[in-house]
């Protein structure tokens, strides 16, 4: 998953919904040492548990709609990488867009933005719609799609 991210240059890399730190933990094995790493996250005990596992860890309990404010508590406007664990397929139409637009508001035009899904949510409403919003607003150049 973070095999396309340049972590080690990134003056700022964000992950979206790290839930338990799967990820989060290679992330911070992965950057350098000047690099910014915030975290946003829904779940009062995910935030409490990573806060104790990654104290270098800047984890915020927030939506992901939030990416642009917390980025300027921090005096960045954009991110190199944004890593998104949101359950992209499960959400309304409605509130996935507007996470969507945060995200494309808040990654660099020349970053990156990395985020799965599971195989059985193909062919789910909410997966079929975000595909359908990578495919409008993400151009096609440069990017690796597994749609």
């Amino acid at each position: 998953m973070l095999a396309g991210c340049d972590l080690r240059q990134a003056r700022t890399v964000v992950e979206l919904g790290p839930g338990t730190g799967a990820v989060t933990r290679p992330i911070l094995g992965g950057i350098g040492p000047q690099t910014l790493f915030l975290a946003l996250e829904l779940d009062e005990n995910h935030v409490r548990n990573l806060r104790q596992r990654f104290p270098r860890l800047r984890v915020f309990r927030n939506s992901a709609e939030q990416l642009c404010r917390y980025l300027g508590r921090f005096q960045r406007h954009q991110a190199e990488v944004v890593i998104s664990g949101l359950p992209w397929a499960n959400l309304p139409a409605a509130p996935q867009e507007r996470l969507f637009r945060s995200v494309l508001r808040g990654v660099s035009p020349d970053g990156v933005f990395v985020t799965f899904a599971y195989v059985h949510a193909w062919w789910m409403p909410g997966a079929t719609r975000f595909r359908r919003l990578l495919r409008h607003w993400v151009p096609l150049s440069g990017l690796w799609w597994l749609i």
